[in-house]
This record gives C-alpha cells, sequence and structure tokens, in this order.
C-alpha cells in the first residue's frame, strides 16, 4: 500500500478529481469532510448535507474511505469573529484567507495526523515546490484559477507534505476528467459564497451579527442624495444597490468612502480619478518564507483574487510593506490583501490598512 494521504472532501469537483488522481498516483486516500458552519441558508436549506452526500457518491465510486470533522467551533472563533470584527470597523476582509491559515492548514492538518497521514491535501489550484529547507507557493498552471491569493498567510510549514494534485490541470481538463470517471460532481456548479458559510442575501445574513443603522448618502460637498441602509454593507467603488435615483451630471454612481462613526456613506459620479490610488500600506507583512531583508523589490502584485497581475515596487521596514505600483489602482479596499509575487513564487501577503494616492 502506498503512501497515506487525507484529503479535505468538500463535495465539488476540484477535491473530486483529486482523489481521483492522488489514487491512480498509487496513493492510500483517505477523504476528510469538514463541517464548519451549523446553520440553514436563507431558504432553509442546509448546503452542507448537500455537499456531504456528494462526498459520499464520490468516495463510493473511487472506493476510498471518507469522515466527517466538526470546526465549527474553530471556524467561530479563528475566522469568524474576526470576520464580523472587521466589517464593524468599516473595513472588507477576506474569510475565505483565514480559513485556509486557521483550518484548512492548522486545525485540519492536525487532525489528519490522527489518521496516520504522511500527506495532506485539497483541491486548490496551486503549486508547491520544495527548494533546500524551504516549502514555495507557486501560482496554478490555470493563471483564471489560481488561488494563491488565498493561501496568502500560510507560513512554510503549513506547506510540508502538502499535496496539489489539480495545479497542474486547468478547470475544463477537470471537468473532463470528471465525466469520463462518471463522478457525481462533474458538473455541479463552483461555490461563489462566503468559505463555508455559503452563498446568501448577504445584507439580511450580515444584519444578524452587527447591528445596521440607516444614515445620509452625502456627496464630497455635503449634499444629501439617499439613505444607506448601514455603512458595513458597501465597498469602495461600488455601483449597483444604492438606491440613488438621477440627478447630479445623470452619470452612475459610486461610492467614494465609509465614514463609520459619523454613519455616513460618501458618493460621486463620473470621473473616477479620486478612487484610484498610486499605492498601500500594510503595517504587518508575512512571508511564507524567510522575511526579505529590509529594501526595495520589484514585484508583480495583485489587491483581489483574479486581477491580473500589477507591476510594482515592494518596499520592506521591519514588519510594515509599502507598494507602488506602475498604474494606479482602482478601488483599493482597507481589510484586503495584497500578494506580491516574483515570477511565479507567491511571496505572502498583507492586510491593506491604508491607500496612498
Amino acid at each position: 500500500m502506498g503512501k497515506r494521504v487525507v484529503l479535505g472532501m468538500s463535495g465539488g469537483v476540484d477535491s473530486s478529481v483529486s482523489a481521483l488522481i492522488l489514487k491512480e498516483q498509487g496513493y492510500e486516500v483517505v477523504g476528510l469532510f469538514m463541517r464548519n458552519w451549523q446553520e440553514k441558508d436563507d431558504s432553509g436549506f442546509c448546503t452542507a448535507e448537500e455537499d456531504f452526500t456528494d462526498v459520499r457518491r464520490v468516495s463510493a465510486t473511487l472506493d476510498i474511505p471518507y469522515y466527517v470533522v466538526d470546526f465549527s467551533k474553530e471556524y467561530w472563533d479563528r475566522v469568524f469573529a474576526l470576520f464580523v470584527d472587521e466589517y464593524s470597523k468599516g473595513r472588507v476582509p477576506n474569510p475565505d484567507v483565514l480559513c485556509n491559515k486557521e483550518i484548512k492548514f492548522d486545525a485540519f492538518a492536525k487532525y489528519a495526523k490522527s489518521f496516520g497521514a504522511d500527506y495532506i491535501a485539497t483541491g486548490h489550484y496551486c503549486r508547491h515546490r520544495k527548494e533546500g529547507d524551504q516549502n514555495l507557493l507557486l501560482r496554478a498552471v490555470d493563471e483564471n484559477k489560481d488561488q494563491t491569493y488565498f493561501l496568502n498567510q500560510l507560513k512554510s510549514e503549513q506547506l510540508e507534505n502538502v499535496l496539489f494534485p489539480i495545479g497542474n490541470l486547468d478547470k475544463g481538463q477537470v471537468r473532463e476528467i470528471a465525466a469520463k470517471a462518471g463522478l457525481a460532481t462533474a458538473e455541479k456548479k463552483d461555490s461563489t459564497g462566503i468559505c463555508f458559510i455559503g452563498e446568501r442575501k448577504f445584507r439580511e445574513f450580515l444584519s444578524t451579527y452587527i447591528p445596521m443603522k440607516k444614515g445620509d448618502i452625502l456627496t464630497r460637498d455635503g449634499k444629501k442624495v439617499g439613505e444607506h441602509q448601514g455603512v458595513y454593507y458597501y465597498t469602495i467603488g461600488q455601483r449597483r444597490g444604492l438606491g440613488i435615483g438621477g440627478g447630479g451630471t445623470g452619470e452612475r454612481w459610486f461610492v467614494l468612502e465609509k465614514d463609520v462613526k459619523n454613519n455616513i456613506l460618501y458618493v460621486s459620479q463620473g470621473e473616477e480619478d479620486e478612487l484610484f490610488s498610486q499605492g498601500l500600506y500594510c503595517n504587518n507583512f508575512s512571508f511564507i518564507n524567510e522575511k526579505f531583508p529590509d529594501g526595495k523589490y520589484e514585484v508583480e502584485a495583485r489587491i483581489r483574487h483574479r486581477q491580473p497581475l500589477q507591476k510594482a515596487i515592494m518596499e520592506i521596514r521591519g514588519e510594515k510593506a509599502h507598494f507602488v505600483f506602475d498604474k494606479k489602482q482602482r478601488a483599493v479596499a482597507e481589510g484586503q490583501y495584497v500578494v506580491p509575487y516574483i515570477g511565479e513564487v507567491c511571496l505572502g501577503g498583507g492586510v491593506i490598512d491604508k491607500r496612498e494616492d
């Protein structure tokens, strides 16, 4: 029997094909399904039950054992509580990044050892390479599906003995493999909701955790043009769902700034120059491997998932990082992550604390 791999199975096509590939490579594959959120969705349906049903069906097809583990407390304490806290400050957090750091590559990885795992594996679109004592995180072959952005807070030791079976494939190939093998998830739609929580009516969901208060929507010169439902709901640069009619120049309105303290949403229309920033600052930048010495480095970076890589100068000073981009970036959002790369290697990432005009 080959070495044992404990694979995180989500009930999606990516982890299903990962299980198939690992088994074909001769590994002893054990599937592990994580329950990290117990509530039902807006329609009263528990998406986790449907996902677990798909895990059972795929496991039966591949003839591999599968187990369930409940990390809902860990998820609440280490991911969701921070998610709510960040929103309450008017920032735009990314729970998927924390979920990878705290749950999938920490709680899950430690639990997998109780199964005698030689390796853990996930269905992420990324690659891994060992160089000396460093574990390098590499972008996926399918640039459109690359998920290294969501893994930017991992440390080298968390990538030790980790396998990413589909990192060299594109999404079309993954679905073809699943269909050819008769896997039940071959045509299953990709999840686009919050990590482990699913797709919901976001405003109603968030309002159960953060008390919302209506307030004024103002222009920069103080003119009231509407009423918001709670500043936490909105993101910088947002155009849809503002509830503002015509007026002004007749052009579309967009969110310019959120004043949480005074419960005011500032908007503008027409030219978007005020939305663009040349740079940004991070107070706590985290490198996956060894920290770069203080200084300036030419990198490529992105400030959101699937954004094309942007050329930038990264300046490191202790734990702080300053990025200056070749081209101004639209809607730099505090609370999101900036993730730099040199070539195909993901260096790490940091929470955006302030944008620089």
